[in-house]
């Protein structure tokens, strides 16, 4: 069944991928995007590929009248809710952004879904929840706890829409709790365009293969893994998109709550990840051992067998091609949308 989707943060890089994918699978998209972390131009490259003109509101989730009236105007069915800031170093020092962003950004939201009776919703939560896990692979069931900021917004508002549902079953939650996503479209023209220096590890890895930064640094190679760094499961953003496009098949049945781990089930070292792209860039790539991150733990990769089950969806692309196609895109705009 074709339904018109509202995606927040829809100019962001797991965004724009997932506008894509909804797109190819016969949906209608609006795109809400204050555009603080992303960039107009990715939506004119996502409307090049798929052909489609995407309706666009510059808007903050925060503003509860202006979503009012998206809702009004367009009447989605239905949201997939990326909308949030997401850097875990960055949370540890500005707290109380992140919990104006993310947790009175998402209630504003929420206000505005119930207002105008759209009661599914897919949500952008992260394998942060778990904290520092036992054992590994995770599985949807382990215990939760949060060892930052950014990870304590994800696993209260987690809460907050299980409340929800607890109070009203016609709503229709997905939780969907991402691993690692890195790589880009095939195109070579869509990717993750960070503001300033890159947070997360590949986009940091990619610019010092093009030259923009000097060396990778390492955040402490003294964990209990294979080779001291730390371990985790990266995904290929694509395989990401297409689990949102699984799970929201799985809303449309009118499922309740559910929740999912989206991951390929393999961890791969800091260190194995620097290889891995210079073979993609066919050049050493310099780094440097510093101290550890605060907040950061030693290994977190997922059993994705749930999402397999329920959803029908595993991720299908290699490490290989997820080098291969974050170097393209970095190779083809240095700059990211500004070439």
């Amino acid at each position: 069944m074709q339904e018109k989707i509202l995606v927040t943060g829809g100019a962001g890089f797991i965004g724009t991928h997932t506008v894509i994918e909804l797109i190819q699978a016969g949906h209608q998209v609006v795109v809400v995007d204050n555009l603080v972390n992303s960039n107009r131009k990715s939506l004119e490259v996502v409307e090049r590929i798929t052909g489609v003109e995407i309706p666009f509101y510059e808007a903050d989730i925060r503003d509860t009248d202006t979503l009012r009236d998206i809702f009004k105007q367009e009447e989605p069915t239905g949201v997939i809710h990326f909308a949030g800031l997401k850097a875990v170093g960055e949370s540890t020092r500005i707290p109380l952004a992140y919990y104006d962003n993310n947790i009175a950004g998402t209630v504003s939201l929420l206000k505005a879904m119930e207002e105008n009776n759209c009661k599914n919703i897919i949500f952008s939560s992260s394998a942060t929840v778990y904290g520092d896990p036992h054992t590994v692979p995770i599985l949807e069931d382990f215990p939760l706890s949060v060892t930052n900021p950014y990870g304590r917004t994800k696993l209260m508002l987690e809460e907050i829409l299980t409340d929800i549902y607890k109070a009203d079953s016609e709503w229709n939650v997905v939780l969907l709790r991402y691993f690692n996503p890195i790589g880009a479209h095939e195109s070579g023209d869509l990717g993750e365009n960070p503001n300033g220096i890159p947070n997360n590890l590949l986009p940091y890895v990619s610019q010092v293969a093009v030259g923009k930064l000097e060396q990778v640094q390492v955040f402490g190679d003294d964990y209990d893994t294979e080779d001291g760094t730390g371990v985790r499961d990266y995904i290929h953003v694509v395989d990401l998109a297409k689990g949102h496009v699984a799970a929201l098949k799985k809303l449309q049945k009118g499922s309740g709550l559910n929740i999912y781990n989206l991951g390929t089930g393999k961890g791969y070292s800091v260190l194995e990840i620097i290889q891995n792209m210079e073979k993609a860039v066919g050049r050493p790539i310099p780094y440097r051992i510093v101290e550890r991150r605060p907040g950061d733990i030693a290994a977190c990769y997922s059993d994705p067998a749930k999402a397999k089950a329920e959803l029908g969806w595993e991720a299908e692309l290699d490490i290989t091609q997820m080098c291969e196609d974050a170097w393209r895109w970095q190779s083809k705009h240095p700059n990211g949308f500004e070439d």
